[in-house]
């Protein structure tokens, strides 16, 4: 392992460059909840976006400016002013300025080719504007660092010409100095190569790497800069990104840190949440699990009988490259009957438990077998957390149902091409022997049956009045049975004060929403039921004279 003393800068860009991806889209709220989980984890720097470039990003900076961080810092990126435009009157610096964001990150050409054909201006006017976009942003905000697109392939072009880019961005007082491989189609021989040059060149910055994957070479180009004295690495979380992505942090991360020895301000318990970050990201951008991905995905350490199997039960590092457990990942010998058991016993410990529960070995058998059964058909547990409570109280006998469903029924009717459906629902349960019957309107049928469902219970539930329902997401199970097939629905609900998140699956998307609906209820009067039960035992005697 390398003897290596230097401090790596990670820097994350899944809210920014993550979120150009094709189909990914994150709102303001989801934006802030990555970036929550982002600094918990330990990143050094987070990139919120691009103030002015969406109202999503306006609103996300805006959210920001509460934000009580420990030591992650928060990045506002941006490009250097626009041609003919002095960089003291750009408006698009001047957002930065007043995003209350820690740092800036502007990016500025630096192939003579992008200068002249895409930019259409002198050589020399465009290092004008990079060295005074820096240095104004350096009167204003006390880190400013600088994005070097296409740097790889305008250094081939033109070694000259690129580093000249970075000699006026240093003596403006950039702060970092990033070298992109925007086009994603360096090698990283290539990359270390000029790596080596700038770092000798620019002693006293910190040079960093941010590589695109459309060669399948973005994280071998980022332990290659890194390896030639690189010191700050961007990328995204599970590589997320425009075209191919970005460098996948999941795997720089702990490369960086388990296999170079290097430090990256995460320990060894922050390095355990890896695979739940992970797994986080992917359930806020809606998208599937890669199932095979290194380090976190489900089968990174799975081995299926034969040789393998009877090697690792004699030694794990004879099929393994790492602990699992050092990235928040498992072993799982397909072929056992003790697949499972590990995961559940690893999310008991992450969730905070009354004192009333109490798994032995009965109830685990009995969770064991829910779980597996349940994950048959299609359930996930990892981002629905109040679900899984749920079916740990039922498992252990500490489950009170608070009502009986007896019917529902939703009415979603179209008149008309361009006219907009109208959603109705029409709910029955039965709470302490009463048959409530309620119908709401709302706007879809989601929206309808939340709706008629609260309403036939808030009478005897007050407390339901201030849920709401704060996210909804429909994943597909299978592509192969078209519209049969079976769909997964996490709901995150909140009452203002705290958000928790259930799941319910069903080839009906309104049954699968139902379940999680139910779950999400049941857990808030969970919730209800252990304040009341805190403020009982608060109480004090009376006392009669």
């Amino acid at each position: 392992m390398s003897t290596d003393v230097r401090k790596i800068q990670i820097y994350d860009t899944t809210l920014r460059d993550g979120a150009q991806s094709a189909g990914i889209h994150f709102s303001a709220e989801d934006k802030k909840r990555i970036a929550r989980r982002l600094a918990s984890f330990g990143m050094d720097w987070i990139e919120g976006g691009w103030p002015g470039a969406s109202p999503t990003d306006d609103h996300f900076f805006e959210l920001m400016r509460g934000r009580e961080w420990t030591r992650s810092k928060l990045v506002a990126f941006g490009s250097t002013a626009r041609p003919g435009h002095a960089a003291s009157e750009d408006a698009g610096l001047a957002r930065l300025i007043a995003s209350g964001a820690d740092a800036a990150c502007i990016f500025g050409k630096s192939w003579d080719l992008h200068v002249t054909r895409g930019l259409g201006i002198e050589l020399e006017d465009n290092l004008e504007l990079v060295r005074e976009s820096v240095r104004w942003l350096k009167q204003h905000m006390a880190v400013v660092m600088f994005d070097a697109e296409h740097f790889f392939d305008g250094f081939r072009a033109n070694e000259v010409y690129a580093m000249q880019v970075l000699d006026a961005a240093a003596e403006a007082g950039a702060d970092a100095l990033i070298l992109c491989d925007t086009n994603g189609g360096s090698l990283p021989e290539q990359v270390a190569s000029c790596v080596r040059q700038v770092v000798v060149r620019y002693p006293q910055l910190s040079i960093g790497i941010h590589a695109h994957n459309d060669s399948e070479m973005a994280v071998a180009n980022t332990i290659a800069a890194v390896s030639a004295g690189a010191s700050h690495v961007q990328g995204t979380v599970n590589g997320i990104g425009e075209r191919c992505g970005n460098a996948n942090l999941i795997s720089v991360i702990p490369a960086l840190i388990l296999k170079m020895g290097l430090a990256c301000g995460i320990d060894a318990d922050g390095l355990k949440r890896l695979r739940r970050l992970s797994v986080f990201v992917n359930e806020m951008a809606n998208q599937l699990p890669w199932q095979h991905q290194p380090y976190v995905g489900q089968n990174a350490f799975a081995h299926k009988g034969g040789i393998h199997v009877s090697a690792i039960r004699k030694e794990s590092r004879l099929y393994e490259h790492i602990d699992p457990a050092s990235v928040g990942n498992v072993q799982r010998v397909l072929v056992s009957n003790q697949a499972g058991r590990s995961n559940i016993l690893a999310k008991l410990k992450q969730l905070e438990l009354d004192a009333d529960i109490v798994v032995d070995n009965e109830a685990m058998a009995r969770v064991v077998q829910s779980i597996k059964e349940m994950e048959a058909i299609g359930y996930a547990f990892e981002g629905a957390d109040a679900s899984f409570q749920l079916l740990l109280r039922r498992a252990t006998g500490h489950f009170k149902r608070h009502f009986e469903l007896v019917r529902f029924r939703v009415y979603d009717e179209k008149r008309g091409h361009n006219d907009a459906p109208e959603s109705e629902a029409t709910v029955q349960v039965r709470v302490d022997g009463r048959l409530q019957h309620t119908a709401a309107l709302g706007i879809g049928p989601v929206n309808a049956m939340d709706r008629a469902l609260r309403a036939a219970l808030v009478g005897a539930y007050p407390g339901l009045e201030q849920m709401r329902l704060t996210d909804f997401k429909v994943r597909v199970l299978s592509t192969r049975d078209a519209t049969e097939a079976a769909v997964r629905v996490l709901i995150e609900s909140s009452d203002g004060v705290r958000k928790w998140n259930t799941v319910g699956v069903s080839t009906d998307v309104l049954e699968a929403t139902y379940r999680a609906l139910n779950d999400a209820i049941e857990y808030k009067l969970v919730l209800e039921d252990q304040v009341a039960r805190e403020h009982e035992a608060q109480r004090l005697p009376e006392v009669h004279v």
